[in-house]
């Protein structure tokens, strides 16, 4: 038998156990640090935008919060990347000093190979206790580099919740157990009106596609891509002036959904704590035509959810089909109710598990109403009937919460449902709700919506990074990049160009092929609204009500800026020769 070479062979095992200890006791050290650190700035980030937005028009603030951001991205990238690698390295330093150990220990016992003097190789009972403490150690140390990672992700990803936050989520979630048993006990006796509006009575069961180019049905208009078809639509107004100010309507209860449009009717909705309303109004008048109240609906749970002051009870916009008007609201009501107001169905989806409110946007897909329900407890996206409100078809999803609203488009052979939540982009389809594919590429608490033109679809969430997506038989990711990244403002993309809209002001077009950047702007102001792309200019409205109209071209071209004279969070509605903006208190209709 060959005999082995014993000194190398243990040379191999002490080396392998101090690197392996060093590593260890390195990671060990950088959780320490992350536990009473805040290596990203996250504070900071924080109280500069509050500071910001008390002074826009600060250009050395706003290129400090730019500087901080990007350094603090990079910051975690590299975190991540050094923890992953160092666990990697503590792994392969443990397989090699087993395998020398094994080399040394795996022979003849024989007293000829091993030194009196050598403490370690000749006792058993030091050799138990050595390799016992550095077991101990490794395993600490893995465990600190698991706990880094997601301690690190955690102070980039979440923003600062309150001890009340915190409780009403363990509330919501033991509510929410209830109220699904609830749901499920109404599924077969939904309230349904008999009192059905008789100009819709002989329509066909959902709108030909003529009938929604029309008019402007959903969130950021058809299928909620922000692309929208429409004519003679405003350049030019002021509110204070009322320059092509038409109108202007006080709305009773505060919401941060956007105007919809069928005909000559505008919907909105309203919510506080103890009230939830739905509005029609005569969009060529600015007439409150009727306000139904939402109550009575089984399963509903007694008190609201407590929410985010930017969130409120009603920020999902609605949706309607011109026989129906659909609205969901923050305690997990959902109803339906006929284009005079009456209601046709209602029921409860649960108590939703978020810390800051739903605000999921309601989308169509021919007689089918798609809700994007991804909640602490459960998530999952559903397809109600809108005749009925009766589950067509519920597909579980293994995302986090997520804030972002769902599209329908057709990508050339079918029609597909995209969604964005951490950790994937998803696509399902409509008639069955089967998932067609999914790209982990996305997470944190997202909030913008995909956007999708020409066979790609993009998708964004701030800390993560901004991804194209080639679809094909096998989707798979075209580029990235993360220099700029949004958390609340949907992108908007057509053919050649990718429109990215981040929070705090800054704009940027990439190439919607290649990802090469193009053009950025600051303006003085951020964005919670989402662009909308029409007659080949995008109508941006930032949080002091000022619209911005720029051209989508290579190049950026301010067409001009338009002051509401109000604060909007709100994403503009469209018909021909109108614009409708919802501001903090007030609707807005602009037109000549």
């Amino acid at each position: 038998m060959k005999q082995i070479n014993k000194n190398l062979w243990k040379k191999i095992a002490y080396l392998s156990a101090g690197f392996g200890i060093f590593v260890a006791i390195l990671l060990i050290i950088n959780y320490v640090q992350y536990s009473k650190l805040d290596p990203v700035n996250a504070k900071l980030i924080e109280n500069l935008v509050e500071r910001l937005n008390e002074d826009p028009n600060n250009e050395a603030l706003r290129q400090e919060i730019r500087t901080i951001d990007l350094l603090s991205r990079k910051a975690y990238f590299t975190s991540q990347w050094q923890i992953k690698m160092g666990g990697y390295l503590l792994l392969v330093a443990v397989i090699v000093f087993v395998i020398a150990m094994q080399i040394l220990l795996s022979g003849k016992r024989e007293v000829e190979y091993i030194e009196k003097d050598d403490v370690f190789f000749a006792q058993a009972k030091a050799r138990r206790w050595v390799a016992l403490g550095g077991l101990l150690i490794v395993c600490f140390a893995m465990l600190s580099a698991y706990l880094s990672h997601q301690q690190l992700e955690n102070k980039f990803l979440t923003k600062i919740k309150n001890e009340d936050l915190n409780k009403d989520s363990i509330e919501n979630n033991s509510v929410n157990s209830e109220n699904n048993l609830a749901s499920e006990e109404i599924m077969d006796s939904l309230e349904t009106s008999s009192n059905v509006d008789s100009a819709t009575a002989n329509l066909t069961p959902f709108p030909t596609v003529k009938e929604n180019a029309e008019n402007y049905p959903t969130f950021r208009g058809i299928g909620g891509n922000g692309i929208v078809y429409k004519k003679n639509v405003p350049t030019s107004w002021n509110g204070a002036s009322k320059q092509n100010i038409l109108w202007k309507l006080k709305l009773p209860l505060l919401g941060y959904n956007s105007p919809i449009i069928w005909g000559d009717k505008l919907f909105l909705s309203g919510a506080d704590e103890s009230k939830r309303e739905i509005y029609c109004i005569d969009r060529n008048t600015g007439k409150l035509l009727w306000r139904h109240q939402v109550k009575n609906i089984n399963g509903s749970p007694a008190s609201a959810p407590k929410v985010t002051a930017d969130t409120g009870h009603a920020a999902p916009t609605l949706a309607t089909d011109g026989r129906r008007v659909y609205a969901i609201f923050s305690n997990g009501d959902i109803l339906a109710t006929d284009m005079e107001g009456n209601r046709v169905w209602a029921r409860n989806l649960g108590v939703l598990g978020n810390h800051y409110g739903h605000s999921s946007s309601l989308m169509l897909f021919q007689d089918k109403l798609i809700v994007q329900y991804d909640q602490k407890s459960e998530a999952k996206v559903m397809a109600l009937n809108t005749l009925t409100g009766k589950t067509i078809w519920s597909t579980p999803r293994k995302v986090k919460i997520s804030w972002a609203s769902p599209i329908v488009v057709y990508t050339g052979k079918q029609s597909e449902i995209i969604l964005a939540a951490d950790p994937f982009i998803a696509s399902y389809n409509p008639y069955t709700g089967k998932e067609n594919w999914k790209i982990d590429c996305i997470f944190g608490e997202v909030g913008p919506s995909p956007a999708y033109a020409d066979g790609i679809v993009f998708a964004t969430n701030e800390y993560a990074n901004l991804t194209a997506i080639k679809l094909g038989e096998t989707p798979e990711i075209l580029w990235q990049t993360d220099e700029y990244l949004s958390d609340v403002p949907s992108p908007i993309a057509t053919k050649d160009y990718l429109f990215l809209v981040t929070s705090y002001g800054a704009v940027a077009c990439y190439g919607a092929k290649d990802g090469k950047k193009l053009w950025e702007h600051e303006f003085p102001n951020g964005f919670y609204g989402s662009p909308v792309l029409v007659n080949n200019n995008i109508y941006l409205v930032d949080m002091k009500g000022n619209t911005h109209i720029f051209s989508a071209s290579d190049k950026f071209k301010l067409i001009g800026t338009n002051a509401l004279g109000e604060n909007s969070t709100c994403t503009p509605a469209f018909a021909d020769g109108r614009i409708y903006i919802r501001g903090k208190e007030n609707l807005y209709c602009i037109g000549k």
